[in-house]
């Protein structure tokens, strides 16, 4: 890589046009110096494996263990480790700021990261902001949104994405959903009105596992003048997305359920230049006086502060991961074992399943006369690790009629006997119980 190498042509950001890399000729020319970028792309081929077991990738996946919190968490696979590891030691240096070779370098590694996942949601580099994850990335819509009026939510909405617009003073309706579970885009469209500025629903319920039509939820929105801004946490691990085609205008996920590291997550738009800042500080500035200060273009100046350097390249990693197997086939994979684990279920007199028939990858369930927490700790005896609680929708469960549920959530490392260890866990509880 040359010295005033560009990551984005036409712009100067992570170069010293920008004011953090190193200027020009400054750079060493030593090519037998590794750079370093801990990134795969298509063209490289899928990233090391370490057996055709894509259990084996994954080293928190230790034997007898069945992990079936993936709606949570994800765990990570190897890869991801490695090029988290190699930041963090070996390549680390600061973004933006250095002059010297290896921040330059890092600079390099971070926008390409940024390139590598607008890339995986059909998006380009300019419209990837990194944040925390979907939690600030909903924050900070809520708050920079300059038309703070009515936002229309669903009653599956993980509290995400409804204390945010609370808290920013937006007015909130809520669209019932179907007897299935799904958001009632029939009733969305009777509710929505001019007085809406926008609409902020779940592409993936991370309780129901019930997908929404995008498409026609971002038509019915813009129509009354509304946008649409969709929580992606539990559709973009399992679920092709291409934002463009979609039709949204915020699009908003975290890394650590795309098998990455926790810390960081995307916001995604096409309107991000429309957006003022939310959180003053370094690196998103243009020029700073006493009196007054200009700000950076959209996505940096969203970007505050030194930015989650490791947390990025690490999510890279992960997108590389995922894209070399295939969402399609994670998606097919998944639907699989939610099909036989709802057969299963269906057949026990004593459990009430939640969501839709073809939820993607999450199956929650309530078992008569038995608290959530108690099948999750009798479950865990048999090393079975499923998530039991309200999850962060406690407007749902009101909804549903039950104070928490069981859930049991897929990863593309999930298999049969994951399944299976499930429903025989299950049927010690009910010889507990019965």
């Amino acid at each position: 890589m040359s010295g005033d190498a560009k990551i984005l042509p036409g712009t100067g950001r992570g170069t010293s046009e920008a004011g953090g890399g190193a200027p020009s000729g400054t750079r060493s020319t030593d090519t037998s110096r590794k750079p370093p970028v801990p990134l795969h792309h298509p063209a490289d081929g899928p990233p090391p494996r370490s057996g055709e077991d894509l259990r084996k990738d994954f080293p928190g996946l230790t034997p007898g263990w069945h992990y079936l919190d993936t709606a949570a968490t994800a765990q990570k696979p190897q890869a991801v480790i490695d090029a988290t590891v190699a930041a963090m030691g070996r390549d680390y240096a600061t973004v933006h700021r250095g002059v010297y070779a290896r921040s330059a370098d890092m600079t390099l590694a971070y926008e390409a990261a940024r390139r590598r996942i607008a890339g995986f949601i059909g998006a380009r580099e300019e419209q990837v902001a990194f944040v925390r994850g979907a939690t600030e990335a909903i924050n900070l819509v809520a708050y920079a949104h300059p038309k703070k009026g009515r936002v229309l939510l669903s009653v599956l909405e993980h509290h995400s994405n409804i204390v945010p617009w609370q808290l920013a003073g937006w007015q909130v309706d809520v669209c019932p959903l179907t007897d299935d579970g799904r958001i009632d885009l029939d009733a969305a469209e009777r509710l929505l009105t001019s007085e809406h500025n926008m609409v902020a629903l779940a592409h993936v319920s991370n309780v129901l596992g019930s997908p929404l039509d995008v498409a026609r939820a971002a038509d019915l929105a813009h129509r009354v003048g509304a946008e649409l801004l969709i929580d992606g946490c539990q559709a973009v691990p399992r679920l092709p997305v291409d934002v463009s085609a979609l039709g949204c205008d915020y699009y908003a996920f975290s890394g650590h359920k795309l098998y990455g590291p926790t810390g960081v997550g995307v916001l995604w738009s096409d309107k991000l230049d429309a957006l003022p800042p939310w959180q003053g500080g370094g690196s998103m500035i243009d020029r700073v006086t006493f009196a007054k200060t200009t700000y950076a273009p959209a996505p940096t100046r969203f970007e505050a502060g030194t930015p989650a350097i490791i947390e990025a390249l690490g999510l890279a990693a992960a997108v590389d991961y995922v894209d070399a197997i295939g969402l399609d086939a994670i998606h097919a994979h998944e639907c699989a074992l939610v099909g036989r684990l709802r057969e299963a279920l269906a057949r026990k007199n004593s459990v009430r399943l939640f969501g839709p028939e073809n939820s993607a990858g999450i199956v929650s369930f309530a078992m008569a006369g038995v608290h959530p927490h108690d099948i999750g700790t009798i479950l865990d005896e048999s090393g079975v690790a499923i998530r039991a609680g309200h999850h962060c929708a406690q407007p749902l469960m009101e909804h549903l009629g039950v104070p928490a549920t069981a859930r049991a959530s897929f990863g593309l490392y999930s298999n049969e006997d994951d399944v299976t260890a499930l429903i025989e866990g299950l049927a010690r509880v009910e010889r507990i119980f019965g």
